[in-house]
């Protein structure tokens, strides 16, 4: 005999409720299960149906005469009731994470030819016994390679990551070789380096719109901070991975990845900052997938988590403390954006961009890009075409092809309006500043 079918969903209003969201955070199942009646018309009855309990026991419950501490009954009653699992403390259920994609459709003109792989250089090879021979690893040697890692994400951030790839993989190497011939007490000094290094070269790559190539590298540092127990970098990896699958057409990979990092990150331990990045890279997927009810919670959750970090960002791991309110407010906008939302996204993009610092020229022409889009799609041709010509000046300073791609995608989306005099005055600029 079959189970009972379960509930497909709660309501968007209840899950968004401040009420529903304390009753949830507090375990109050006596106040879960009253506002499941009568918000979302799950009857006492029902709720012991989907939850496998008794309906005594839910009346008990209801009237306050018992409470819920066991983990597996908690889990059965997320599973029956379709709670979110972060509500209730609890890791993402199985439900909350798409299936990976059986076969991914192939995107023209995604992803450029491959890097052929080739054997060693001589010089590599050279490098390579160098550093075998080399035998002794110094702090200020590590210091120094740490400082190199620092400069490559600035210059990643000013001029984007594809020039870089080269040098990073060489310093990759290089630090792999001398992890082994370190002394135990700078072995997991490097271990952590070469993972950061395997992290920038995945990022250089997918900036590259190299993506399998990316997610080597993105593998590699996943085995290496694996190797270290070090959750909070697992989880930055994976959210790496999320954004890439956003970008590859893969969401429901995006979202899987997403939920996978922030439940490595609570596993970690308390860290809000790096929660709010998480829950709007989830955002972003869900947003490709047009799940808009999913988006909204993933940028509140994003929010709050961002709200309770004020004034302890000090506390935060180094590789996140890039996410900032400006951050917060530009990607907020971006995920509206994807959603199709525009009128909602667009003064959070422009925000954004005016907040920036001149120097971040990468994230300014993106989100110049995406004010154009929200333009765009609202009608406003001549915004839309004034915005898409920053986005175009500063692609023309920087060496992304992830860049350069969403601007070729915006004068693919101008074709409509060939004959427009914004639309023509962008094309003349854009051949001025492309060749």
């Amino acid at each position: 005999m079959s189970g009972p079918a379960p509930h497909r969903a709660l309501p968007p209003e209840l899950l968004a409720s401040p009420e529903w969201q304390q009753a949830c955070r507090q375990r109050d199942f006596t106040r879960i299960f009253r506002l499941a009646k009568a918000k979302a018309g799950i009857y006492p009855s029902r709720v012991a149906a989907l939850c496998g309990m008794t309906p005594s026991r839910v009346g008990e419950i209801m009237a306050g005469r018992r409470s819920l501490a066991h983990i597996d009954v908690i889990e059965r009653v997320a599973d029956g009731l379709r709670i979110p699992g972060a509500m209730l403390g609890l890791a993402h259920r199985p439900w909350e994470i798409p299936a990976p994609a059986r076969v991914r459709e192939q995107i023209p003109a995604a992803e450029p030819a491959q890097e052929p792989e080739t054997e060693p250089a001589a010089s590599d090879a050279l490098e390579d016994l160098m550093a075998l021979a080399d035998g002794q690893v110094t702090r200020s040697t590590l210091t120094a390679l740490q400082s190199s890692v620092e400069d490559y994400w600035r210059r990643d951030d000013q001029h984007g990551g594809a020039s870089l790839r080269p040098a990073v993989v060489g310093h990759l190497r290089y630090v792999t070789q001398l992890m082994r011939t370190a002394g135990a007490a700078l072995r997991r000094d490097l271990q952590s380096l070469a993972a950061e290094l395997a992290r920038l070269a995945g990022w250089a790559y997918f900036d590259a719109r190299q993506y399998s190539t990316a997610r080597t590298y993105f593998t590699q540092a996943l085995q290496l901070s694996h190797g270290q127990g070090d959750g909070l970098f697992m989880a930055n990896v994976l959210s790496c991975m999320s954004l890439q699958a956003t970008y590859d057409g893969n969401p429901n990979d995006a979202v899987a990845l997403a939920c996978k990092a922030q439940d490595t990150a609570r596993a970690a331990g308390d860290q809000p900052l790096v929660m709010s990045m998480l829950h709007i890279r989830e955002a972003f997927a869900h947003a490709t997938l047009r799940d808009a009810a999913s988006c909204h919670q993933a940028i509140d959750r994003s929010r709050d988590a961002y709200e309770d970090a004020r004034g302890r960002e000090e506390e935060a791991p180094s590789w996140v403390q890039y996410f900032d309110e400006t951050k917060l407010i530009v990607d907020t906008g971006i995920a509206l954006a994807r959603l199709g939302e525009a009128a909602r996204a667009e003064p959070l993009i422009a925000e954004g961009l005016r907040r920036e610092r001149a120097a971040q020229q990468r994230g300014r022409a993106f989100h110049a890009f995406w004010l154009a889009s929200t333009q765009l799609q609202q009608g406003r041709l001549e915004d839309a075409c004034h915005s898409a010509g920053l986005a175009l000046d500063l692609s023309a300073a920087i060496d992304s092809p992830r860049v350069a791609g969403h601007v070729h995608e915006f004068h693919r989306r101008l074709m409509p309006y060939a004959r427009e005099t914004p639309v023509i005055a962008f094309e003349q600029r854009m051949r001025a500043v492309l060749g």
